[in-house]
């Protein structure tokens, strides 16, 4: 049996707000496998979110581990991860986090000349990206030239440009209608299902919940319940 992908053991995240010591996660363990299409859910201040940053090595957790494609990642120091970021992990946003003044082309190119690829791979791998995701058209527009629906799809290809083994989304449909937000569910579905890169969640989207395989739901920092399912066609 392969080992995970992921592994968090016993994690804890508690932060200082002033005089108030706030208990974010509390001995959460979980195994995430390659090719997963999960959810992490839960209400707002549940630890979706804290933990999705520990994932993504974004932070570290207080106590506990979290080993990343079998490397114990809370031994490394935050500096150091920025290569093990840039070159394992894409990254969708609810706010999209695009680059204002940069074109769709060039919003994908960025990670690949942050990487070194040279030209003639960037082009490729960017034109693919953009047409793959079905914004190819629109590659001159920068991100207040298109819709909240054509921003996201332009994230999605920044952020599968890289070729990663996980993509972490954390409310990527919060700013998007109903159906806007199907038509990107169902693109993740099939870029999970054709390249088998692990998706990660953290929503508190019914609809998401509804696509994710599995749907570890968390409440005040701690593991409340999980549901696994066949994947939405």
């Amino acid at each position: 049996m392969s080992k995970p992908l992921i592994r968090l053991t016993d994690i804890s995240k508690s932060y200082k707000l002033g005089a108030v010591h706030v208990r974010a996660l509390n001995d959460v363990d979980i195994d995430i496998d390659r090719g997963e299409f999960l959810a992490l859910a839960g209400p707002s201040g549940s630890g979706k979110t804290t933990l999705l940053n520990l994932i993504g090595c974004i932070d570290k957790p207080t106590t506990g581990r979290v080993v990343l494609d079998g490397v114990d990642v809370t031994a490394v120091p935050l500096h150091r991860l920025a290569a093990t970021r840039r070159d394992t992990l894409g990254f969708i946003f609810q706010t999209f986090n695009l680059i204002p003044v940069l074109t769709a082309y060039e919003n994908v190119e960025y990670p690949l000349l942050l990487q070194g690829l040279g030209r003639r791979e960037r082009d490729a791998r960017v034109r693919r990206w953009l047409d793959h995701v079905g914004i190819g058209a629109q590659a001159k527009q920068r991100p207040d030239q298109l819709s909240g629906g054509q921003r996201q799809r332009v994230a999605i290809a920044r952020a599968m440009v890289v070729e990663p083994k996980l993509v972490l989304a954390d409310e990527p449909t919060a700013n998007l209608d109903s159906e806007t937000a199907g038509r990107i569910l169902e693109l993740l579905g099939k870029l999970n299902a054709e390249t088998q890169t692990t998706f990660v969640f953290a929503t508190h989207d019914p609809a998401v919940m509804s696509r994710a395989a599995r749907c570890v739901r968390l409440r005040d920092g701690q593991l409340a319940a999980e549901e696994t399912r066949a994947l939405v066609a």
